[in-house]
């Protein structure tokens, strides 16, 4: 036996032994290897580098991520960042086309119905008035349908202006979920009445 494969063969089982070790110890992310095979050819595996390989490397790859919200990343950051609330009642096409600017641009927004519960109240001491429809956008509050005013306030929160691609089946609709009875409920960004096309 040739006294200088030996240690070759200690060391690259040693460099084996702490690659797999740290494979065991990274679960969030993958073990790719990168290493000389014995004619000099570069591999990359996820399988540990045999004995025999030279100048064997652990490489980290991150977690592969698909995004399975419907909202898109740029809407979740600005509703964290700025979350929409709209103080509306039954007063016709001015809020039906209020309402219907946010479901168009897909903007996540809760609903209160200022005729209902506490409703009033809640808008009365952010406006010092009872006009609606009033949307807040983060700290920011217009009162009034002003398409043009609320649009520019969307967008400075970093709303995106198209909404999202549809992944629903056309013609469902996700319910809405009640947050406080009677007053507020939260509203996907497609829901609409089974039956009606989204405003």
């Amino acid at each position: 036996m040739n006294r200088t494969s030996m240690p070759v063969r200690c060391a690259a089982n040693l460099v084996g032994l702490l690659l797999l070790a740290s494979t065991c110890a990274i679960a969030q992310t993958q073990q790719v290897y990168r290493y000389l095979d014995t004619d000099g050819r570069v591999v990359y595996s996820d399988k540990p580098p045999p004995a025999d390989a030279r100048n064997a490397q652990a490489k980290r790859i991150g977690r592969n991520s698909i995004e399975t919200s419907e909202l898109s990343f740029a809407t979740q950051q600005a509703q964290e960042r700025f979350p929409v609330t709209l103080y509306t009642f039954s007063c016709g096409v001015v809020c039906d086309t209020a309402q219907g600017l946010l479901n168009k641009r897909g903007v996540p927004h809760t609903v209160v119905d200022v005729a209902q519960g506490d409703g009033a109240d809640r808008l009365k001491r952010l406006t010092n008035g009872l006009e609606a429809p009033a949307l807040q956008v983060g700290e920011q509050v217009a009162t009034g349908f002003n398409e043009n005013k609320w649009q520019a306030m969307l967008s400075d929160a970093g709303y995106p202006k198209t909404p999202p691609p549809r992944t629903a089946a056309v013609g469902r609709a996700s319910a809405p979920t009640t947050t406080d009875t009677n007053t507020t409920q939260v509203v996907a960004p497609d829901a609409a009445p089974k039956g009606s096309y989204p405003q």
